[in-house]
């Protein structure tokens, strides 16, 4: 029997086959098909060896929910609100991200003003009905969104975090009325307050969710015609998995759910190779993603920002997201110049169609990959396993417009576009590691993705890490990544109480309410699964704007070692504490998962490896900063465990291209996942 993990990618589509017998890995990987994404996970699945009827459990993540949400390629959307409460999405946040920008401009709502309705009911913060629910005002609503031709509804009421009665009768109407639109009621998402991000979280989730059950109905369809009939899972923005079944409803947790999966893989990578603080850098076709993992697993967060950026509030969502920094830089990244000459690189990327100008499938803009190729660095030959021949002329005669806007050759551009990506990439590590108080010289960097260990070591240089480890089949880390992880799902409630009028047996019934329905959750999809609970709350000092989170041990807290634990996580967050200030009990959270099997991590086995057997023609590449150099190049499959090499060098395998700088030293470990220091 054996456990299969796809993922689709801008450019790629990755499949890593693991047989439970054997112990043995098989991978594949193929082209990203935008106009029909299923056809890419079949097309991996047919380059796989294996048998498809002996595949026991399928998990399946991508970029197909965050696409669908940049591209604004989702479903007409409508809201449905409390009286007075029609334009939340419109007035937002009075916060701006850039100061002192004249120019700023909010957001663009995902549901225009016309598709936004109201209606009389009333709940106060406590849950008390003030104002009972006009279940006959939703008439006006269904005529109107027939008229429009509306595909999905949103549900929002005020403080329905606190009582979820109204939300859950008119979910019910509108689906009775009209069971061809999917609907969504906000409190099916979260039960954490804020009105406007859990409106854009209910839109969001609405928006994107005929779009995934369409896509996962045809996946569905196609698995079973190639024999794979096991249970399907997909991959969370949490880090867990879920059913397809659930997904479907909630579309909006798989947001990130790719690089949440290689966290889990840095962090299996990080303790087989004994390094707890770990730097984990995924750089794809489209976008590059990184984040820091500590005591074993990657912080989840629920202030989550979609399309954030200095200038740019975003959309905020309330899900539980692994904790990363994504920036639109990855190897079909397009180099451009701006309106002062400046070069640029993404986050326009050339996907997978066209592709890189070296693909020669009709794209024409330079990108990272074509630099790479002209750089030395990337074997025309043996790209993607040698199923995409590269196009060195096509890569030079796109790359002829930089090398004019900088008045050099093409060579030099080439390196200017490098130099110019890895800065944006050392940007977004420093964010993950020293503006949050991290020393990187405290961390080991793991990198990932097909990109990735191409840009690692110097990036590593440049940070200043204790060492760069690049794992097994770095171009398909995140689906490695999702067969190491485990069911999951996370409850939240929101009860803003101060300290002094609570006690410790009120806290406990509310996580035991929690953990009930953890339970019920679980028992609904396997009633043998094994669970951990772990409990966080969130707490802060009267007047204050925003929460710090604990962890909790339900059975032995006291009020007392609570309010002692916030003190303390306060001041390491803000570097002061209020002693004497009151505390809030503002949300908490409780998090189940459930223990399943995952592929172990076995010693390289030394038969037929040799460095000699690995070794292969040299050739001059272009190192960027450090020049260019006679590089010698190795096949990463036939490295022994134990082997020691000095660069500049580079290693070749079937997903990746692994470049060594000179003054940098490469060992190959016993598992095999090569080990770059200085």
């Amino acid at each position: 029997m054996g456990r299969l993990a796809t993922d689709i990618g801008g450019t790629f589509t990755d499949l890593v086959y693991f047989d439970e017998n054997s112990g043995a890995l098989q991978v594949a990987k193929s082209l990203t098909t935008p106009r029909d994404l299923t056809q890419g996970v079949v097309d991996t699945i047919e380059l796989g060896a294996f048998d498809h009827s002996d595949v026991d459990f399928f998990v399946h993540g991508g970029t197909t929910v965050i696409n669908a949400i940049t591209e604004r390629k989702g479903a007409r959307t409508a809201l449905v609100t409390t009286k007075g409460f029609r334009d939340v999405l419109e007035i937002a946040r009075g916060n701006r991200p850039d100061l002192y920008n004249l120019r700023f401009y909010k957001e663009r709502p995902f549901v225009p003003r016309l598709l936004r309705f109201e209606v009389d009911e009333r709940v106060d913060a406590q849950g008390n009905v003030m104002q009972a629910l006009n279940i006959k005002e939703l008439d006006h609503v269904v005529e109107r969104c027939r008229a429009e031709n509306v595909e999905a509804i949103a549900i929002q009421f005020l403080h329905s975090y606190a009582a979820t009665e109204h939300e859950a009768a008119a979910a019910a109407y509108l689906r009775e009325k009209m069971p061809e639109v999917t609907v969504t009621a906000s409190f099916e998402i979260t039960r954490e307050w804020r009105e406007y991000e859990r409106a854009t979280t209910a839109v969001l989730n609405a928006y994107v969710q005929p779009i995934i059950q369409r896509y996962f109905d045809r996946l569905e369809v196609a698995l079973q015609e190639h024999d794979v009939r096991c249970p399907l899972f997909a991959m969370q923005s949490n880090g867990g998995t879920t059913t397809f079944a659930w997904a479907k409803e909630h579309p909006i947790a798989l947001m990130e759910s790719g690089p949440a999966a290689g966290c889990n893989g840095a962090a299996l990578v990080g303790e087989a190779c004994g390094e707890p603080k770990i730097i984990y850098l995924d750089i794809g076709g489209t976008t590059a993603k990184c984040s820091t993992i500590e005591g074993g697993s990657p912080r989840v967060t629920t202030e989550y920002r979609l399309e954030y950026s200095r200038t740019r509030f975003g959309y905020p969502l309330r899900i539980p997201v692994v904790d990363i920094v994504e920036i639109g830089a990855g190897g079909g990244s397009i180099a451009w110049f701006d309106k002062a000459g400046l070069l640029k690189v993404g986050p326009v990327s050339a996907g997978a169609e066209p592709g890189p100008a070296c693909y020669g499938r009709g794209g024409e803009e330079p990108t990272v990959t074509d630099a790479k190729l002209i750089s030395g660095v990337l074997n025309p030959e043996n790209f993607a396993d040698g199923r995409v021949a590269l196009d060195l002329e096509c890569a030079r005669k796109a790359m002829q417009k930089i090398a004019d806007g900088l008045d050099t050759s093409i060579e030099e551009a080439a390196v200017a576009v490098i130099r110019t990506v890895d800065a944006s990439m050392i940007n977004a590590l420093k964010l993950v590691s020293i503006q949050r108080g991290h020393d990187p010289r405290d961390f080991s960097l793991v990198v990932g993705g097909g990109g990735g260990a191409m840009h690692g070591a110097p990036l590593g240089r440049e940070l200043g890490v204790k060492e760069v480890i690049i794992p097994l089949y770095p171009g398909l880390f995140s689906a490695w990544g999702m067969l190491a992880t485990e069911p999951r799902s996370d409850f939240m409630q929101t009860e803003l109480r101060r300290a002094d009028d609570i006690d410790i047996a009120h806290v406990r019934s509310i996580i035991a309410a929690l953990e009930k329905q953890g339970r019920e959750y679980f028992e609904t999809e396997d009633r043998n699964a094994k669970l951990r609970f772990e409990t966080r709350i969130d707490l802060r000092y009267l007047g204050q704007e925003h929460a710090v989170t604990i962890v909790v041990d339900p059975q032995s807290a006291t009020m007392d070692n609570i309010l002692d634990e916030f003190h303390i996580a306060h001041e390491k967050t803000y570097t002061f504490r209020l002693e004497d200030t009151p505390v809030e009990f503002v949300t908490y959270r409780v998090t189940v998962n459930a223990s399943v099997p995952r592929p172990a991590l076995k010693p390289l086995n030394s038969d037929g490896r040799s460095i000699e057997a690995a070794e292969r023609p040299r050739r001059r590449v272009n190192f960027a900063e450090d020049g260019q150099h006679e590089a010698r190049v190795f096949e990463r499959d036939k490295l022994p465990p134990g082997a020691t090499i000095d660069g500049p060098l580079i290693v070749e395998e079937a997903t990746s291209t692994t470049l060594i700088h000179p003054g940098q030293q490469m060992r190959v470990d016993e598992y095999g996942f090569l080990r770059i220091t200085e």
